[in-house]
């Protein structure tokens, strides 16, 4: 059975902003573009649910975190099966300090 993709409050702000970034510094062409990109990458999880790695940073929540990396972002999400969907928790710019994944959760 094919899972649906559910986009939190926060991982759907975190995709705002990196919309607003990228709009003020590259356009909106180029920001929507990398939007659709990262959304587009999270539809693979519908049919293979567990094709992320394990998120080390995060084995000590009760969820089991998986991550995708897309360009310069670890799409961060978990697989709820009692809710049949996959949740994105975050979307993470890999640039910066791994320790701020910790503290958004």
């Amino acid at each position: 059975m094919e899972l649906k993709v559910f986009w939190t409050e926060f991982s759907q702000q975190e995709l705002e902003r990196i919309y607003e970034y990228y709009r003020e510094k590259a356009g909106t062409r180029i920001a929507k573009k990398l939007v659709n990109e990262i959304y587009n990458e999270t539809l693979k999880l519908k049919g293979q649910p567990e094709i992320g790695q394990l998120e080390e940073l995060l084995k000590s929540r009760k969820e089991e975190f998986r991550y995708l990396v897309y360009k310069n972002y670890k799409i961060i999400y978990w697989i709820n099966y009692k809710e049949n969907r996959i949740e994105i928790n975050d979307v993470f710019d890999t640039r910066q300090n791994p320790v701020k994944m910790e503290l958004n959760k």
